[in-house]
């Protein structure tokens, strides 16, 4: 059931995002208590309240007529945030271009946590630039991987 209405809810906001030239980072149906639909979404010249109100009236009004979710719910729409967990592989390649810290299983270069640019994906491996060189970190090597937020 879960994996059935973030499947539909995908379906309905491509043409949302297309039109903004926006990112979906990850949706979430939380179904504890009441639930609760959460979609992140990210633009690479700045997530903005507005961007997120957009999408939140467009999708919202869509849902409604669908009828997707037969109970009332809860509707979030937001920003990734500054220091997100990547969680899957499309956020590789989402934010490419921005820090990032990778905690490692096993250790590269002597190495357990590389810091350095993200930038995209080979395959199943992430390319990060850091010290002066590339790192090739295999996908199955990485414990967990945050965004990093500098000022």
């Amino acid at each position: 059931m879960k994996q059935e209405v973030i499947g539909k809810v995908k379906e309905l906001l491509k043409p949302l995002l297309e039109e903004r030239e926006l990112k979906l980072v990850d949706i979430e149906y939380i179904t504890e208590g009441k639930p609760v639909l959460r979609i992140y979404i990210y633009n690479p010249e700045g997530t903005s309240i507005e961007d997120c109100e957009w999408i939140s009236r467009r999708i919202g009004a869509l849902l409604d007529i669908e009828d997707i979710i037969p109970v009332s719910y809860i509707l979030e729409v937001s920003s990734p945030g500054l220091e997100r967990k990547l969680k899957n592989k499309e956020e590789y390649e989402i934010f490419k271009g921005r820090d990032i810290k990778i905690v490692l299983k096993e250790p590269v270069d002597n190495q357990n946590v590389i810091k350095g640019v993200l930038k995209g994906m080979e395959d199943d491996t992430v390319l990060v630039e850091g010290e002066g060189k590339e790192f090739k970190i295999p996908l199955e090597n990485i414990s967990r991987a945050n965004l990093e937020f500098k000022q």
